[in-house]
C-alpha cells in the first residue's frame, strides 16, 4: 500500500508544500514513482516525515534535524541549546504576563517602564521622563528611582510636579531648599546616583545627552529653575564639607607636629621625612 504526496502529507499532519520542501533539503528521501510518474510513499516515508515534523514542532532548526535524528555527537549539544532558548523564552513570556497583569489589574500605564505602576498617577511629562531614563540607566539605578516613586508622595514633591511655568523666583528657591535635604539623603543611601557613568549602561556622553534633553523637554522653565537652584545648593554643600574636612586635617596635623616637638623627636629644620638633623 502506497500513498500520493498529498495523502502522506495529510497523514503526517502537514502540507504538500512542506513535503516538497523537505525533499529539496534532503530531509526526506524521494520515493519511487508509479509507471504514470506519480510519487508513491510507503510507511517508511510516513514515519520519517512524522519524525521530522515532531522535531520542528520542538523547535529544532531544519539544518540540525539530521544530527538530532541520527543522535550523533552534536545531538545533545543541540537539544541543550534549544532547552536554554526555551527557558529564556518562558521567562520573557512570564515577565510579559506580569506586566500585562499590572496594566489590567492595577491600572499601570503601558507607556511606563516595567514595574513602575506606582508612577501611573504622575503627570504625563514625568512619566515620559522615566521612559527616557530607562533607555540609559542600569536596572539597579532604575530600581532606586522606582522605589522613590513607590513611597508616599509628600507635599513638596507634588508642589514641584505642579509648579507653573511662571512661578516666582522666591518660590523656586524655596522648593529647591526643601528638595536639597531629600536629595542629600538619597545620595547618602545610594552614592552611585551622583555619578552618571556608574548609573548608566551607555557611554557617559550619550547618557548626559538623554538626561539633558529629557529635562529640558519635559520640565517647564520654573521647574528647571528649581533644579538649577538645587544643583547650586548641593555644590555649595559639598564645597563646605570639603573645607571642613581640610580644616580638620590641618588641626590633626598640627596636633601631631606639636606632640613630636614636645617629645624631642622632631626639629624645626627637619622638613623631609627620614632626613637627619
Amino acid at each position: 500500500m502506497t500513498w500520493s504526496t498529498r495523502q502522506v502529507a495529510e497523514l503526517a499532519g502537514t502540507t504538500l508544500k512542506t513535503v516538497r520542501h523537505y525533499h529539496r533539503l534532503g530531509l526526506l528521501e524521494e520515493p519511487e514513482r508509479s509507471p504514470s510518474g506519480y510519487k508513491r510513499y510507503d510507511v517508511r516515508h510516513l514515519v520519517r516525515l512524522m519524525g521530522v515534523r515532531r522535531l520542528t514542532d520542538l523547535g529544532v532548526p531544519l539544518s540540525d534535524i539530521p544530527s538530532v535524528a541520527a543522535a550523533d555527537e552534536r545531538s545533545t549539544e543541540i537539544l541543550r541549546a534549544l532547552d536554554d532558548e526555551l527557558a529564556a523564552n518562558i521567562e520573557r513570556q512570564q515577565r510579559m504576563r506580569r506586566q500585562l497583569a499590572a496594566v489590567l489589574e492595577d491600572g499601570a500605564s503601558l507607556d511606563l517602564p516595567a514595574d513602575f505602576g506606582a508612577a501611573a498617577s504622575l503627570p504625563r511629562a514625568q512619566q515620559d521622563l522615566l521612559v527616557a531614563y530607562s533607555s540609559v540607566f542600569t536596572p539597579t539605578a532604575m530600581s532606586v528611582i522606582r522605589d522613590q516613586y513607590a513611597r508616599p508622595r509628600d507635599g513638596i514633591a507634588e508642589e514641584f510636579e505642579q509648579l507653573p511655568a511662571d512661578a516666582p523666583e522666591d518660590e523656586r528657591r524655596r522648593l529647591a531648599g526643601h528638595l536639597a535635604a531629600e536629595v542629600r539623603a538619597q545620595r547618602a543611601d545610594h552614592s552611585f546616583i551622583t555619578d552618571l557613568d556608574a548609573a548608566s549602561r551607555r557611554n557617559g556622553a550619550l547618557t548626559r545627552s538623554v538626561v539633558t534633553q529629557a529635562l529640558v523637554e519635559f520640565y517647564n522653565g520654573a521647574q528647571l529653575g528649581v533644579l538649577r537652584h538645587l544643583h547650586a545648593l548641593l555644590e555649595q554643600n559639598e564645597a563646605d564639607q570639603a573645607d571642613q574636612a581640610s580644616v580638620a586635617d590641618l588641626a590633626v596635623e598640627g596636633d601631631e607636629r606639636g606632640e613630636l616637638y614636645r617629645s624631642g623627636d622632631a626639629h624645626p629644620q627637619r622638613v623631609t621625612p627620614g632626613a637627619t638633623g
